[in-house]
């Protein structure tokens, strides 16, 4: 339960109709593995103690009866399974009516009983024949000798862990227009259990899936729906345990006929009361909750289960991978071509070096010349070879351009740099911070010049995670007129320039994919003697993988350094060691709050993704912020 994980399950037994006894050990046998397991949260389907499709037999007084028994008898065996939370469903009489309820059950307690709020009556459904609708106010009553609070305003509140904080609705409840849920995650639940009984049909499936995952999102919550087992009647409807776990919109867990068996993931609460933080508007008022009280032990959640991706803004799926480039792409497109319209020109510059960046500035700046309607003789590629340009990404950058069908043209800036060596009095041979910046200074000169020359836009090519490192030259290749790679990071790049290479002609396809294989360098270094790239940026800075995955959680999650190696050390597990996953995350951090005075005053640039490092929009930070309370990793557990 450290950094906010917590392991949840679901179970959907083949339970048979009416048989409260057979139910009774199939749930115990569940309850006894899941807290085996250490499982927190354990959801039980609708009914389950009779079986959702006992019809009638729910008025039947033996079965009310040997239900409330089997209540009884799974709440003393609580008591010795720890700190496990389970959710059952059960009709329950009170007040002389009969309600269809979910029981939360823990430590030999029952913490609370919920009724369903809202009764289906329609098609396969006419569950107003049994059940009656609940009254909106909480209550107290009395069930085997036990007094419980009864209601459909109940939070669930962990005293050790205060962002577990479970809510619960039932099957129909999540259905309809404005969900229970909606107001139990406004009154504080990060966690919503949902005990359900729905029939599968062609298609539904899929869009039960989607319900869960949407209302999941839409809640910022984790969601665990558990669905009826294949042991209930079939004399009209087929039912298939489909259950699932979601936070906040995407899959974790889902299941079909399991039988028996647990699904068991783990959901990040820590992660959604954060982003729930970022969200002003997401808390409003709401009355008539009551928060019941609990306990747990905190210990170490196995994270064997949930899948830590090693590349969060990479998505995995060939398709979505070529959807959202696709997409990236049109925006990047569209926020340049509207800046171009609004500064009433048709000329762009861009400092072309035959690397990634510049690459997709190009790529990009093309499609917004032809959103714009303007001709693409407009587009000026130059070329700024000096000390370290090698062969390979000068004459990519020519083959490239013109290829493309854009203005390319070359202006060798060493004797523009050696004057300024003199000028400052520096030695060309000492090869440090002063010798490669000048290049780059001299660089953004040239465009910005010829800018003024031709009334055009400088087009910046520096990406996100240049941004966050500050791998990038103040006042040089730092600054231009529009920065259409300022929220795009190092690993989509390379994603990016790859999808173009496949939709585009063979001469194009060629250039770019070279462009791909070349390692990633500011080239401000004398080459190899063979003429290859000596300045290699990963070497200097670390893998763009582990800074990208370090930059997600660390801005949009906005999690501690300790929990970033954590979950970078199963992300990376047999790539990289603890130590070396470390060391790069010291860097990480320790430029990012020494470079923050770079991104104070970035240019401005399109918002493609979630995560951007704008000081007008996502990120707004002082530049001299201290290092010292966020760089002490003494604590950190991996």
């Amino acid at each position: 339960m450290f950094d906010g994980f917590l392991k949840v399950a679901t179970c959907s037994p083949v339970i048979l109709p009416g048989d409260a006894r057979g139910s009774e050990k199939k749930i115990e046998s569940a309850m006894v593995r899941a807290a085996q397991q250490h499982v927190k949260v354990l959801v039980m389907p609708e009914l389950c103690i009779t079986g959702y499709t006992a019809a009638d037999l729910f008025l039947q007084q033996m079965l009310q009866d040997k239900a409330l028994a089997t209540l009884s008898n799974l709440r003393q065996l609580s008591e010795s399974l720890s700190d496990l939370v389970t959710i059952v469903g059960a009709p329950l009489v009170v007040e002389g009516r009969l309600y269809n309820c979910a029981i939360v059950i823990q430590k030999g307690k029952f913490l609370g009983i919920i009724p369903k709020q809202n009764i289906p009556n329609y098609q396969e459904f006419y569950e107003k024949r049994w059940f009656s609708v609940p009254k909106d106010e909480n209550k107290i009553i009395k069930i085997a000798g036990e007094e419980v609070a009864f209601g459909t305003r109940l939070v669930f509140q962990c005293n050790q862990m205060a962002d577990f904080a479970l809510a619960v609705e039932i099957c129909e409840d999540l259905w309809v227009p404005l969900s229970p849920s909606l107001t139990h995650v406004m009154a504080g639940a990060t966690l919503i259990a949902n005990p359900s009984a729905t029939d599968d049909l062609v298609s539904k499936d899929e869009y039960r899936r989607e319900l869960v995952k949407m209302q999941s999102a839409k809640c910022i919550a984790g969601y665990i729906y558990a669905g009826a087992g294949t042991g209930e009647s079939t004399t009209d409807l087929v039912f298939t345990g489909h259950s699932l776990i979601c936070e906040n919109g995407s899959l974790l867990e889902e299941s079909f006929d399991n039988g028996d068996n647990l699904s068991i993931n783990v959901v990040d609460l820590q992660k959604l009361a954060l982003e729930r933080r970022k969200m002003t508007t997401f808390f409003q008022d709401v009355d008539g909750y009551n928060t019941i009280t609990f306990d747990v032990n905190i210990e170490e959640t196995d994270l064997s289960c949930r899948v830590i991706n090693p590349s969060p803004f990479v998505p995995a799926n060939d398709r979505e991978m070529k959807r959202r480039c696709e997409k990236i792409l049109g925006l990047q497109a569209q926020g340049l071509a509207t800046r171009l319209v609004a500064a009433h020109s048709k000329h762009a510059i861009i400092g072309l070096s035959g690397g990634l960046d510049s690459t997709l500035a190009l790529l990009v700046t093309v499609r917004a010349f032809q959103r714009a309607g303007f001709d693409l003789s407009g587009i000026h590629a130059v070329s700024m070879p000096c000390f370290g340009t090698t062969k390979r990404t000068q004459s990519n950058s020519e083959k490239l351009a013109k290829a493309l069908g854009v203005d390319f043209r070359e202006i060798n800036i060493t004797k523009a740099v050696r004057q300024h060596f003199s000028d400052i009095d520096h030695d060309e041979s000492l090869h440090n911070v002063t010798y490669e910046n000048c290049q780059a200074r001299e660089r953004t000169q040239v465009l910005m010049d010829l800018s003024n020359k031709l009334y055009g836009l400088v087009v910046g090519t520096g990406d996100l995670s240049e941004l966050a490192l500050g791998w990038a030259t103040y006042n040089g290749d730092h600054m231009s007129m529009y920065g259409v790679n300022c929220s795009v990071p190092k690993t989509l790049v390379k994603h990016l320039v790859t999808y173009v290479a496949s939709i585009e002609r063979e001469s194009v396809r060629e250039t770019l994919l070279d462009i791909v294989d070349t390692p990633v360098s500011p080239e401000l270094l004398p080459p190899e003697k063979d003429g290859t790239i000596a300045q290699k940026t990963e070497d200097l800075v670390g893998p763009y993988e582990l800074h990208d995955f370090f930059l997600y959680h660390f801005v949009r999650c906005g999690f501690s350094m300790s929990k970033i190696s954590r979950l970078a050390s199963r992300a990376f597990a047999g790539k990289y060691e603890n130590e070396t996953i470390n060391k790069w995350l010291r860097i990480f951090i320790k430029r990012f709050f020494q470079q923050q005075f770079k991104r104070s005053a970035l240019p401005d640039g399109p918002k493609v993704g979630s995560v951007t490092l704008s000081p007008r929009g996502d990120w707004r930070m002082p530049s001299d912020a201290p290092l010292s309370y966020w760089g002490d990793f003494k604590d950190w557990k991996n």
